[in-house]
């Protein structure tokens, strides 16, 4: 314990018991204390959190950005710095180093650390097509960050101080089949779509913009540019410019067949899906006569539950 950095890894499970034993694995080396947030399992994943020196907290999930906020809230860490991980994500032996090295020597004025990630599909590392690095802050001091309150494409930020990016290797690598691919991201475009709603009628509170100071610098250009560009294209047009750019000036065509499947599947299905979601969700906003019935009816079309 002593030879360990003053950290803490908290990661939200719900039956995922194929991808956890490996996310516990990996951070042993340098966590000093490990939470799994889970949403009531029906598998082993709690057992094995236990079995694995996790502490296991259970809350009812609405959506991810709430039931973090919540971890953050309810967990008992005491560690100086803290860790979001998904359960399947991987941080890989050179990071778990970087980390152990860099962390407790790391400035005071810096409370946050950015990892560049990698996606790993099929087996396969998808290099290109602006796929790597995806810079996302994941490191912070206890008390310095918050995620932000979305439905979709949430990004943890700084209250104060400033952000440095370690180079070590960390992954997303889920490793279930195209089929829990695409429901996955089915729920994913519900979502997503909801968020573009809220952005363009404010049927709900309003959502925190990111600041030039309070995360990694790739998400701000990013949420930049899909909300004052592409979500005021039609999706038609929208989604296939998205894939062209991606494949062809992006170079996503280096990452060969299983590249193909990857960026037709996330880099325009996904995009389109959105895209008439959200139409579909803008008809049921014009044929409400009431509030209740046009809250009703998103959550019957989003599968979300709503506050």
């Amino acid at each position: 314990m002593s030879d360990k950095p003053s950290i803490a890894v908290v990661i939200l499970a719900f039956n995922e018991s194929i991808h956890l034993p490996r996310a516990l694995h990996h951070v042993s080396s340098f966590a000093r204390e490990i939470f799994v947030i889970d949403s009531f399992s029906t598998d082993d994943t709690v057992g094995i959190a236990t079995a694995g020196g996790a502490q296991v907290l259970q809350h009812p999930f609405q959506n991810y950005a709430r039931q973090f906020e919540w971890a953050l809230e309810n967990a008992p860490i005491t560690a100086d710095w803290v860790m979001r991980l998904d359960a399947d994500e991987l941080v890989e032996p050179d990071l778990a180093e970087e980390i152990k090295l860099k962390l407790p020597s790391m400035p005071a004025d810096v409370t946050g650390i950015n990892l560049n990630r990698k996606t790993i599909f099929q087996g396969k590392f998808i290099r290109w097509g602006g796929r790597y690095p995806l810079t996302l802050l994941r490191i912070w001091r206890r008390g310095k960050a918050h995620i932000e309150d979305r439905w979709m494409d949430e990004h943890m930020y700084l209250t104060d101080g400033r952000t440095v990016t370690f180079r070590g290797g960390f992954a997303d690598h889920n490793l279930y089949d195209l089929t829990y691919f695409t429901a996955k991201h089915n729920g994913y475009a519900s979502r997503e779509a909801l968020d573009v709603l809220n952005q363009r009628l404010h049927l709900f509170e309003p959502q925190l913009a990111l600041t030039a100071e309070s995360t990694a610098t790739q998400a701000k250009i990013k949420r930049f540019l899909k909300e004052s560009v592409y979500n005021r294209l039609p999706f038609e047009v929208s989604a296939s410019l998205f894939f062209l750019y991606r494949y062809v000036f992006q170079l996503g065509f280096l990452d060969g067949r299983r590249g193909l499947i990857y960026h037709i599947l996330q880099g325009f299905w996904y995009r389109y899906l959105v895209g008439a979601k959200l139409r579909e969700l803008q008809q049921a906003v014009e044929r409400a006569t009431s509030q209740e019935e046009l809250r009703s009816e998103i959550a019957r079309l989003t599968r979300q539950k709503l506050s």
